[in-house]
């Protein structure tokens, strides 16, 4: 996905330290997982399939190309990258079994385990892994996420069009060599991204862009696709082929837009675990499901954003008085409703780390109403022409927060709002075009825990920034908060608060992880970033016998 890197690596040891800790939890893993499985019984271990609610349909199962988490989820069993963080967020080892950092903390060398498989057979080289980054960081791919690979050296260069090489080297089979524009404290956590996943260039090359369907979609992690039912289901099932078997053998994943329906098909013994809870009903679904209900809090936040392309929101005054109308506090109570907090700031506030927080967050919620009106008679804005569109991808939530929202605004600005719900796919790409959206639902489940994963989405080279804000001033910060480990924290605080003075989105709230988990599945633990991949599940009646080591 500094002051939240708790790795205990990327640039805060020496390499031969660096090396150790990797390699000593590797030994450690292993041990752990071979005491497991010594004691599951093989023929539990291929029986059931787990059934999973993953909201909407997946954007894409490119890893270069895919944006949304529930791609995302569905490619961390798909595929594995070089590291990966655990539910505590500690870094550890994946398809690297040996990591080291030069001295000055721009030439990294990863040293690939022996044993990696494509879910053909075929071996997995470093050259897999080079390709994917020059892939991601080609303009003509169009990477969403490629900003998070601009520390690379040539990254922003290549990005921008230029005809050179990005400093990504695969030495031999298994050596892959990057190097850095500048130390990145955060570096290794960028690289658990999709994003950074290895793709195989002759499938791509071979399938153009059909390389994704059930039958061509070669991966290297714990599972392979083999179904693919579109706005219905994907169905995995183990990758025969990879070092460590995951202990449940299949996986559905389905469409579950309707948190409501999800809900049904959860008491109809239909799902073993939701996506999500539907809103507004905690105190009920714990009276109903008891422990099955689990929430935890969350490195996550909801916001909407604003398009500045559109003229009235050109206007700060203006984008300001939307802000300032809404009552967060009604919004977490009684339309959320599962335990999200009020937002005032972007990032998620952390213990011990400074954080931007919108001017008037002390006021009442009647004081902001009123500085609301005088911002509107300051912007000149006329309530009685002006109409905004709130566009959101469909869901029961997003609806319900766009109608409060919108009656909030019509109470205290006297201003109409209309309400547009959209697909996934296609609010993403109308969110993405900027040419119809003006206000727009958005969230972020940070993909790692540093505040420069939330920052650098609206920096101006950003292929996420849909706000169309450009400000040299924030992307200084940013980069200046790149360079210098020790006074990132400040900087990158300085930052946000540029963010939030300009008005450039509307903070919400703060989400929580919010999720039905069946008696049947053991090994779930709530994850700050949601992440859940289903090769750390098991069924219940897997459970070790005394003595035994635990994986969950």
């Amino acid at each position: 996905m500094s002051a939240a890197n708790r790795t205990g690596c990327g640039g805060i040891a020496s390499p031969a330290v660096r090396f150790s800790a990797f390699t000593g939890t590797l030994r450690m893993l292993a041990f752990v997982a071979a005491a497991t499985l010594l004691w599951l019984s093989p023929a539990l271990a291929a029986e059931g399939t787990l059934e999973r609610g993953n909201g909407p349909e997946p954007d894409s199962l490119d890893p270069q190309r895919a944006q949304g988490l529930s791609a995302h989820q569905v490619l961390r069993d798909l595929y594995e990258g070089l590291v990966r963080t655990e539910a505590d967020g500690a870094l550890v080892p994946a398809a690297a079994e040996a990591i080291a950092v030069s001295p000055d903390g721009r030439e990294y060398r990863f040293t690939l385990r022996a044993d990696l498989r494509w879910s053909d057979g075929a071996a997995v080289a470093a050259g897999d892994f080079a390709y994917a980054l020059q892939r991601a960081l080609d303009p003509a791919t169009a990477a969403p996420y490629a900003g998070v690979l601009l520390p690379i050296r040539g990254a922003r260069e290549r990005l921008g069009g230029a005809q050179i090489e990005i400093a990504v080297t695969a030495e031999d089979p298994r050596t892959l060599r990057i190097g850095l524009a500048a130390p990145q404290a955060d570096f290794l956590h960028r690289l658990t991204l999709p994003v950074a996943f290895p793709v195989r260039a002759a499938a791509i090359a071979e399938h153009g862009t059909a390389w994704t369907r059930p039958g061509r979609l070669i991966g290297n992690g714990p599972y392979q696709l083999v179904a693919w039912t579109p706005q219905s289901q994907l169905v995995l099932e183990r990758n025969p082929h990879h070092r460590a078997p995951p202990p449940i053998g299949r996986v559905r994943y389905h469409v579950t837009e309707d948190a409501s329906q999800e809900l049904k098909r959860f008491e109809a013994g239909e799902l073993h675990l939701t996506e999500t809870l539907p809103p507004g009903q905690l105190e009920w679904l714990r009276e109903r499901f008891g422990e099955q209900v689990r929430i935890a809090p969350a490195y996550a936040s909801f916001f909407f954003g604003l398009n500045l392309r559109q003229p009235q929101l050109a206007n700060p005054a203006f984008r300001e008085a939307l802000s300032l109308a809404i009552d967060r506090e009604i919004l977490t109570r009684h339309i959320s409703g599962n335990g999200e907090a009020p937002a005032y700031e972007l990032v998620p506030p952390q213990p011990g780390q400074p954080g931007g927080r919108l001017a008037w967050a002390a006021l009442s919620q009647s004081e902001r109403e009123d500085l609301a009106r005088q911002r509107l008679a300051q912007s000149g804005v006329d309530p009685a022409t002006a109409v905004l569109e709130i566009r959101y991808n469909t869901s029961l939530l997003n609806r319900r927060l766009a109608l409060a929202v919108s009656a909030m605004w019509r109470q205290v600005l006297g201003l109409d709002a209309r309400l547009r719900a959209e697909e996934w796919r296609v609010f993403v790409q109308n969110r993405r075009l900027g040419r119809l959206t003006q206000v727009y639902r958005g969230g972020w489940f940070a993909d790692y825990r540093h505040p420069a994963n939330f920052l650098e989405n609206f920096s101006s080279g950003s292929a996420l920034n849909a706000t169309g804000w450009q400000d040299p001033a924030f992307d200084a910060l940013l980069a200046r908060a790149s360079a210098d480990g020790s006074a990132a924290p400040a900087l990158m605080a300085d930052a946000e608060q540029r963010l939030l003075d300009a008005h450039v989105l509307i903070p919400l709230f703060h989400y929580t992880s919010k999720h039905l988990v069946s008696p049947e599945l053991c090994g779930y633990t709530p994850h700050p970033l949601d992440q859940r991949p289903s090769w750390t599940l098991r069924w219940c009646e897997m459970e070790p016998r005394q003595g035994a080591g635990d994986r969950g």
